[in-house]
């Protein structure tokens, strides 16, 4: 028979393993949305950047494992104080990283609506000097004649 003390530690150290991926998973995140924070923080479009795909990889991925955690299928149950410590360094890291993207991306999608209204506006002025029909679908400009009033 196995005493039960072990069986405790075997289940203890699993969920350990456990919460390190997690950390790492965490840390790879925390990584990529720094690295697009900066980005952002030059003024570079939201559309020209590099790490969005890594970044809905791993945010999917981290998503499953709270779901897990939510569903009960998986614990994270950690008797090591400082590994629990390191834990809720990171997820208050992240917290606050993203937080921090959401803000930056915004500002991005902000600055594209911009630009692509003044591209706009620009369009539509540039179409209203040469076209001979108003808003309402009239002709502004009078109607030339070209005839030659010359009879066959």
């Amino acid at each position: 028979m196995i005493p039960v003390q072990n069986i405790t530690a075997k289940r203890a150290s699993g969920n350990d393993m456990h919460v390190r991926s997690l950390i790492a998973l965490i840390d790879e995140l925390l990584s990529i949305v720094t690295e697009e924070n900066a980005e952002l923080s030059k003024g570079l479009p939201a559309s020209r950047l590099k790490q969005v795909d890594e970044k809905n990889r791993l945010a999917d991925l981290f998503q499953e494992c709270v779901a897990e955690c939510a569903a009960k299928t998986a614990k994270l149950q950690v008797q090591d104080r400082v590994l629990r410590e390191q834990l809720m360094e990171r997820i208050l890291k992240l917290r606050a990283a993203m937080d921090e993207n959401l803000v930056r991306l915004r500002a991005a999608i902000d600055a594209s609506n911009r630009r692509i209204e003044a591209v706009m506006q620009a369009i539509r002025e540039q179409i209203a000097n040469v076209s001979p029909y108003g808003a309402g679908g009239r002709r502004t400009a009078r109607s030339a004649s070209y005839s030659t009033n010359v009879r066959a």
